[in-house]
């Protein structure tokens, strides 16, 4: 690499799910997005145009200035994966062939000259392994210089789960389980069985699990898998049908559960509960038994995590709590989006042999805000387009004015500085409530998000203050740890809530923070330090000198069925088509009450996307 030259690499991810593009300066991570933000449409698995362009202009380049672009995958390798399977199960999956071979033979297979077309790219086009993406995503902006690195999800290329280690600038994943043997299919296995969407609907899953009891645990160890000592496993094929065909499971797995699929949107009963908890104990158990072989075979302290199970934060929880590792750092984009990121970092490091350091402290993932931000001139300029009524607030005054608002039991939405790069809302598009309200969780999964009432809120809590309340004894950044509500903190039961199952268990008070702590007394935890978003921890620090609590409600700012807000416009409509009080964007606060009635929207069923 020249002296005076800056070499930018692209990433890209695309036509699977959850399409985005990520852009390196020098091997530093400038900008990273998923396309779902741009184009409004959830998961969007298109080639993430909005996104790189969003990319390129963070990085005031353009498309000839690029050194390199290189793709998360190697869809030669995929390709010979699908055509393995569907002719394994011939004529079985002659269906599932049928629809998957338009998208292949008009972009997949011959890839590196559909992106040079896209892009107007003459420069060579590169692509990484779909595990050493995430590999890469994980071990690169982790602030270790060695650890073990493990990425698990549905499927790559051919594989499942891989681990191996990372030291300074390299790179060696050494085992793997292969397809179909996979523990993020048999999740999604279950997902869809419990009438939820695949590649959607598994952290609904997760919450799902606490209001049940693992009835089906031993059924689903002795029938479905077959699991070593090691974790490593083999599922039984029989009960599975994603080799072949357009579902997930078959009338054998149907009929070992007692029943067909629960149809979305049906009511859910006590068997869906169960059957939620019994797969994520399941889970657990494989990821732990994993966990412990990896670190018999690298003797390494730190654990990186990504792929798309690394997202099951209660299992993760579970790996700091009782795993041998002494640190773990998970991705937060830990699904194929990440991969975008992971594919540039391994041409960074691994391709062009970079220098890596770290202080072992801190991360490189800049609190993962790489998305998008507006001016206030550029909020401005939207809302006098629309004449709508705001007051203008100077920024010294907005942690108190937001304090007072959360304080007063109304819910803010929250619409300041870059846009997260992940599923999860840290700080900067967000909405806000009072955990310490027992009414807050479900106002604002019915009026707010217009979601299932069991799915629980995460909460943001000072990062000094977060062992006061929780069972932790670390920063949690990125909302990837579940932890419990410390037992001072926890409330007792009256002797008629002990018998209390299912949804009726939401009723129960259980701790001093009730809008927060899910049925099991656990919490979702995301931990914010001052100097990583300076606004939004002085503003939940206005808080608790108001109240005493160094918490408040944070989820992400969108409704269901939507991608999380971008512009200023998606933060006004996902405010006027929801029962949200006020919203502060930039120095811009917008009251609810103020609003012409021809700006409200109000959104019907129909009009969201039921996943």
């Amino acid at each position: 690499m020249g002296d005076n030259k800056n070499i930018h690499i692209l990433g890209i991810s695309a036509f699977y799910h959850d399409s985005s593009a990520a852009l390196l300066k020098n091997g530093k991570i400038l900008a990273a997005a998923e396309e779902e933000r741009f184009t409004r449409k959830k998961h969007d698995f298109h080639f993430p145009k909005n996104a790189i362009n969003y990319c390129l202009k963070e990085a005031k380049i353009d498309i000839e200035d690029l050194d390199y672009v290189v793709f998360y995958d190697k869809p030669f390798l995929k390709f010979e994966r699908l055509l393995h399977t569907y002719f394994s199960y011939a004529p079985k999956g002659i269906r599932s062939f049928i629809k998957a071979m338009p998208l292949w033979l008009k972009h997949k297979i011959f890839m590196r000259s559909y992106i040079a077309r896209e892009l107007g790219y003459k420069k060579e086009i590169l692509f990484s392994e779909h595990h050493l993406s995430h590999a890469a995503s994980a071990f690169y902006p982790s602030p270790f210089r060695t650890a073990a690195i493990l990425t698990l999800d549905g499927v790559g290329e051919w594989t499942t789960v891989s681990f191996g280690q990372g030291k300074d600038n390299k790179i060696k994943l050494s085992l793997e389980l292969r397809f179909p043997h996979s523990l993020g299919l048999l999740y999604s296995a279950f997902t869809y069985y419990t009438g939820f969407r695949v590649n959607s609907g598994e952290y609904k899953l997760m919450g799902l699990a606490p209001y049940g009891e693992p009835k089906y645990r031993e059924l689903i160890l002795e029938k479905l898998i077959d699991l070593k000592p090691d974790g490593s496993f083999k599922l039984n094929m029989e009960y599975f049908n994603y080799c072949a065909g357009l579902t997930m499971t078959n009338r054998k797995f149907h009929k070992l559960f007692g029943g067909p699929p629960r149809k979305p949107e049906t009511k859910i009963e006590q068997r869906h509960m169960d059957l939620a908890a019994s797969v994520q104990a399941v889970t657990e158990e494989i990821i732990l038994k994993i966990v412990d072989y990896v670190h018999k075979v690298t003797n390494q302290e730190n654990l990186c995590l990504a792929g798309g199970v690394a997202l099951n934060c209660v299992a993760n929880g579970r790996i700091l709590r009782e795993g041998p590792f002494k640190k773990i750092w998970i991705q937060p984009a830990s699904s194929d989006a990440g991969g975008a990121l992971g594919a540039a970092l391994a041409v960074w490091y691994i391709s062009l042999n970079n220098e890596r350091k770290t202080d072992g402290v801190n991360d490189f993932q800049a609190a993962s805000y790489l998305g998008p931000q507006f001016s206030d001139q550029d909020i401005r300029k939207f809302l006098d387009s629309k004449r709508v009524p705001y007051q203008e607030l100077n920024y010294k005054d907005i942690p108190q004015k937001a304090a007072e608002i959360i304080a007063s039991q109304k819910v803010l939405g929250w619409f300041q500085g870059r846009m997260e790069f992940g599923p999860r809302a840290l700080g900067c598009r967000s909405i806000l409530g009072d955990p310490r309200s027992l009414q807050m969780q479900s106002i604002m999964n019915l009026k707010i998000k217009f979601r299932e009432s069991f799915r629980p809120f995460a909460p943001t809590v000072l990062k000094e203050k977060v062992g006061e309340y929780f069972e932790i004894d670390r920063e949690s950044p990125y909302m990837l740890m579940v932890a419990s509500v410390r037992k001072e903190k926890q409330l007792s039961l009256y002797p008629e809530q002990e018998n209390f199952s299912g949804f009726e268990k939401l009723k129960i008070k259980r701790s001093v923070v009730p809008a927060i702590t899910h049925v099991d007394y656990s919490a979702r935890i995301q931990t914010i330090a001052r100097e990583d978003n300076l606004l939004y921890y002085d503003m939940i620090n206005a808080f608790y000198n108001l109240t005493g609590c160094p918490i408040v409600i944070n989820t992400s700012f969108n409704i269901r069925g939507e991608p999380i807000v971008c512009a200023p416009k998606d933060a006004f409509n996902c405010f006027m088509r929801t029962e949200m009080d006020y919203l502060i964007m930039g120095k811009f606060l917008l009251d609810k009450g103020k609003q012409p009635p021809s700006l409200v929207k109000k959104v019907s069923k129909v009009e969201f996307e039921l996943d």
